[in-house]
């Protein structure tokens, strides 16, 4: 029988094992927490090598610039979100799912404009719309779904050097075709960002169509139980350098602390067996949803009348997460009656913990987006959006089942 090796592990192998220390001189079985701020030089020579990036010198100096129990998520993150393709890549941890979208956005948009999904997250959408033009950056929106409008942009604006979208969108859980947008945005030379948080590595992979970076609040699934706020991006090796993304966090100040790096790679350890169990309760939840008669309208990656069931065919995998969105049929009042009234689903913003969160995005997450741009958007004033947990699905159905029992 022939032996097949190969050649990069499965992304559950990856997180199995995503805190185990390359070496360690006292032979811990799991990374050590590197609670430090500074690091001795041996001499004075090894710390002048070190800033002058000379080889042989110290390997740390300050943890603003760099950690080893940081830089050990880091390497885990890559080796998981590029384990489909050919090519290495490398990532970037930061304090929060915003620093690392605003410092990705600042550093790629400079003096360019960004071409920009129109429904996103809502401090994103704040950022792009109020901060980035103080920075020179234009911003342009766009409907990703409507590939002619995608075209229709390239051709209006030549200074377009970034596009930037959402795999499934916050809080809308429209899916875009990444392939067919990346394909455009680098026939015209322009790079393309996507934040992944939502799907997660473990349902959708942007590299594997060629996205250029990827984002994710390792807040969210990553760490998995609400212990952490942390952000992260990653790229192909050698993308950060050449783009100076390194010195933007260094001047920024972004970079993650070593506590919240440590507690996020023991969440991931268990992170594809969370996946599995969000995604089992998402479909039931969804189906649930559905059949219910107070329940107007719903959107989640699974159903099969989903508008964009054609691409989440093709790009997800694994199952479709246990993000899901619905409208009661008494709208904005009606919602804030469900909310008020769960008890098993936790009133509370953030998303992607081991037990369901419940909120309203219009007056909660995406309250600091202007109503005309929520409305454009699709984000309506009864959207409910539900991050199902890994709880008994019969228990999170019984608690949604008495709090829309009025």
């Amino acid at each position: 029988m022939e032996t097949v090796i190969k050649q990069k592990n499965s992304i559950e192998t990856i997180c199995a094992q995503a805190d185990h220390p390359e070496k360690d001189p006292y032979g811990s079985h799991v990374m050590p927490l590197y609670q430090t701020s500074t690091y001795k030089f041996k001499d004075a020579e090894a710390g002048r090598r070190f800033f002058a990036h000379e080889p042989g010198g110290a390997t740390h100096s300050y943890s603003r610039l760099g950690n080893p129990t940081v830089q050990k998520l880091e390497s885990v993150l890559a080796e998981m979100e590029s384990v489909d393709i050919d090519e290495k890549a490398e990532g970037m941890m930061f304090g929060s799912g915003m620093a690392a979208i605003t410092t990705g956005l600042m550093n790629l948009g400079a003096g360019k404009r960004i071409l920009a999904q129109e429904t996103l997250y809502g401090c994103t959408s704040q950022f792009l719309q109020e901060g980035a033009p103080k920075l020179n950056i234009e911003v342009t929106n766009i409907n990703p779904n409507d590939l002619e409008a995608v075209h229709d942009a390239f051709q209006k604006y030549d200074d377009i050097g970034l596009v930037y979208l959402e795999s499934i969108a916050n809080p809308t859980m429209r899916v875009c075709d990444l392939e067919i947008i990346i394909e455009i945005a680098h026939h015209h030379d322009a790079l393309v960002m996507v934040d992944n948080t939502f799907a997660t590595p473990y349902h959708m992979r942007p590299f594997n169509w060629g996205a250029d970076v990827v984002a994710y609040s390792t807040t969210k699934y990553l760490n998995g139980h609400g212990t952490v706020v942390g952000g992260a991006l990653i790229a192909k090796k050698g993308f950060f350098e050449e783009t100076d993304m390194q010195i933007s966090r260094k001047n920024f100040g972004g970079i993650s602390g070593p506590f919240d790096a440590w507690l996020t790679m023991m969440g991931l350890k268990t992170f594809p067996l969370r996946m599995k169990q969000h995604s089992e309760n998402g479909e039931i939840m969804a189906s649930y949803l559905a059949a219910h008669p107070k329940v107007s309208q719903i959107w989640y990656a699974g159903l099969p009348d989903h508008p964009d069931a054609d691409i989440i065919n093709k790009q997800m995998m694994n199952g479709y997460g246990g993000m899901i969105a619905f409208e009661l049929s008494g709208g904005y009042h009606a919602g804030v009656e469900l909310m008020n009234r769960a008890k098993l689903a936790s009133l509370a913003v953030s998303l992607g913990t081991v037990d369901t969160l419940i909120q309203h995005p219009a007056s909660m997450t995406h309250a600091v987006v202007k109503p005309e741009i929520r409305k454009s958007a699709g984000i309506t004033d009864g959207l409910i959006r539900i991050s199902v947990g890994i709880e008994d699905a019969d228990d999170i159905i019984a608690d949604l089942d008495q709090a829309m029992n009025w």
